[in-house]
């Protein structure tokens, strides 16, 4: 009995022990290293908003609101044909992800592919907006941007809202 409390003392300080000298391995192992992981990083929303050569996609509300007004952009629901008929921005297409394949072509027939486009789902982790956004880069869109929570910062900022299903490129 004397030798098993023994037994479990010395695993109590061995094992924190074990743990702070492999986090100061680590930690020496990456400093010398030529590509250092960084130990303190962005991962934020709009951080997230990257392409895979790290182009940041996300705009600014305030970008975003002007480009509306001066009809300079068209904008994009990636939500679902029921949450875009329950309410969007106005004028909005409807292109819901899960249909994309299905509705691309009649969505963005009549666009340039120099067209700014701005992309738009709700919530703030909502990644809809961001892999319909990819997709219209590899399909040859050249200027597309996510308005990241865009549909509830819209609505908040009381800017044009309208409700009703799609109707034509809409």
């Amino acid at each position: 009995m004397i030798e098993s409390k023994s037994n479990w003392k010395q695993a109590a300080w061995q094992i924190p022990a074990l743990v702070i000298l492999s986090t100061v391995a680590a930690l020496a192992v990456n400093a010398v290293r030529t590509d250092r992981l960084p130990l303190i990083g962005d991962f934020s929303v709009s951080a997230r908003m990257t392409t895979a050569t790290g182009e940041r996609m996300d705009i600014a509300f305030e970008e975003a609101e002007k480009l509306y007004f001066t009809h300079a952009a068209v904008f994009i629901d990636a939500r679902s044909a029921e949450e875009y008929a329950q309410g969007h921005i106005r004028d909005a297409r409807s292109l819901p992800w899960q249909d994309v394949d299905l509705n691309f072509m009649t969505v963005t027939a009549d666009l340039e592919l120099t067209t700014p486009i701005i992309t738009y789902c709700d919530g703030e982790t909502c990644e809809l907006s961001h892999d319909l956004a990819l997709f219209l880069r590899d399909a040859g869109f050249t200027d597309t941007r996510v308005l990241v929570n865009g549909w509830t910062v819209w609505q908040q900022a009381g800017l044009p809202v309208e409700s009703g299903p799609p109707s034509g490129k809409k």
